[in-house]
């Protein structure tokens, strides 16, 4: 009786191990392949299924977007530059059989295949297009990596540039040619300032030219902003071009006037005669000569 009860129990463990090995859930973002003594049967959809514990194998494939940060990579560009770039890459398995077939680990085949298809398009781009024209290099990359990978059954959805590290003499020489750029840019603002400043000043005096009284006014403008500033210093001004006209007839008149009087010559005073003599009072109120 010991004995039956012995066996029966091994029996309904034995019965409760097969049904958990029989008994498999595949999870919504999932897919399930098949083999049956090795040899594939086909998909099995989300849920709980059941196979054939010893006899069929069920590989389970995730078909959720997987993010693979791809590790930087020394690269020489096409212009002899050495820099370190690193990127990021998302794809998702789209056909469960060959990702399983086809491959054996996708993850780590397509981690190699992202990093030497990375070093591969930056080394054809010079230093300046690998920083500016990123969108291009990595649509360039995507698309390499799509035709490797679409044998194995796996779609990659985007690929991106991540860090660009540039040598330290790079990053001087880089800093230099902006400042140089900006200083360029200030001398033309500056130039074309001036022009516009001076154009407007020859449309100024055009202006006060035609209108005399325009000067005046801007005369009195000038006084009632020095008066703002509250300080001591009285100032008159003069009418400037009538003051220059004014002072020019007045030199024209004097270099006239000194054209028409011929200059005289200088009279001599007679020579002194030094052997002449000069008769003096004595001290004892005679003469004395000298």
């Amino acid at each position: 009786m010991q004995l039956l009860i012995v066996l029966i129990v091994v029996v309904g463990l034995v019965a409760l191990v097969v049904l958990a090995m029989a008994v498999k859930v595949v999870k919504q973002y999932e897919n399930g392949v098949l083999f049956r003594f090795g040899r594939l049967v086909g998909t099995r959809s989300p849920g709980l299924r059941f196979i054939i514990p010893f006899v069929d194998v069920l590989h389970r494939v995730s078909l959720r977007v997987v993010t693979m940060p791809i590790q930087s990579q020394g690269i020489i560009t096409k212009d002899n530059v050495s820099v370190d770039v690193s990127a990021v890459a998302y794809f998702r398995v789209v056909d469960a059989v060959k990702s399983v077939i086809a491959i054996e680990n996708v993850n780590s085949a397509i981690d190699q295949i992202a990093q030497t298809t990375l070093r591969k398009v930056v080394g054809q781009h010079t230093l300046d297009e690998t920083l500016s024209e990123t969108d291009r290099i990595n649509l360039d990359i995507r698309q390499i990596l799509d035709i490797t990978t679409a044998e194995w059954g796996v779609e990659v959805t985007l690929v991106e540039l991540k860090d660009i590290q540039l040598p330290e003499s790079m990053k001087r020489a880089m800093a230099r040619q902006a400042e140089a750029e900006r200083e360029k840019r200030s001398k033309i603002i500056n130039a074309e300032g001036e022009s516009l400043a001076a154009a407007a000043l020859g449309d100024a005096s055009d202006t006060m030219m035609a209108h005399p009284l325009a000067l005046q006014l801007r005369n009195l403008q000038s006084l009632v902003e020095i008066g703002v500033d509250k300080n001591t210093t009285v100032v008159f001004p003069a009418p400037l071009m009538s003051t220059i006209g004014e002072l020019g007839s007045f030199l024209a008149r004097e270099a006239n006037a000194a054209g028409a009087t011929a200059p005289s010559s200088p009279t001599l005073a007679p020579p002194l005669d030094l052997a002449s003599s000069a008769r003096v009072p004595a001290p004892n109120g005679g003469t004395e000569t000298t």
